[in-house]
C-alpha cells in the first residue's frame, strides 16, 4: 500500500470514528434538548449516521475493516439540561470538522470534496447551535485538541 493510500486510510478512520462518536453524542443531545430544537437534533443525528455509513463503505472499498463504534463514549462535560446539551450539539460539530478536516488534507479528487462538505456542513450546524461561528472550522479546533472525537469510555 502506497504512503498516500495509508495516509487517506487514517484519515478515513479517523473520520469515521469521529462519526461514531457524534451519533453517540447526538443520542444525548436528544435526551436533554428542549423540543423546539428535538428535530434540529434529529437531523443532525440522521446526517451523521449517513456520513457514517458512507465513511465505512469506503474504508471498505480500500480492502480494510472499518474502525468499530466503542460501547459508550466519555463526553467532554456533564450533560444534564438543555443549555448543555446545545453546547455538546456545537462541540461535536467542531470535533468532526477538525477531523474532516486532516481527511481535506489527506485526500484528492472526489474523496476531498466530500470531506470539505462535510467540514462545511459541520460548521454550519455548529453556527446553529452555538449562534456564532468561526475564521477557519476544522482548523481553530484542531489547535486546542490533541483527538478530535469524543472518547470512548473504558
Amino acid at each position: 500500500m502506497s504512503e498516500a493510500r495509508k495516509q487517506r486510510l487514517t484519515a478515513l478512520q479517523a473520520a469515521l470514528a469521529a462519526e461514531h462518536a457524534a451519533v453517540y453524542g447526538y443520542g444525548v443531545v436528544g435526551g436533554r434538548i428542549l423540543q423546539e430544537r428535538r428535530s434540529e437534533a434529529r437531523a443532525a443525528y440522521d446526517a451523521h449516521r449517513a456520513r457514517r455509513d458512507a465513511l465505512a463503505r469506503e474504508v471498505r472499498d480500500l480492502g480494510a475493516e472499518p474502525v468499530a463504534a466503542s460501547a459508550a463514549y466519555a463526553l467532554p462535560f456533564p450533560v444534564p439540561d438543555s443549555d448543555t446539551a446545545v453546547l455538546l450539539a456545537a462541540e461535536l460539530e467542531d470535533r468532526v470538522a477538525g477531523v474532516y478536516s486532516d481527511l481535506v488534507r489527506a485526500a484528492e479528487g472526489e474523496l476531498r470534496g466530500r470531506a470539505a462538505g462535510a467540514v462545511r456542513e459541520a460548521a454550519v450546524r455548529a453556527v446553529r447551535w452555538r449562534g456564532e461561528s468561526v475564521a477557519f472550522p476544522g482548523l481553530v479546533e484542531r489547535a486546542g485538541t490533541a483527538s478530535a472525537s469524543v472518547a470512548p469510555s473504558a
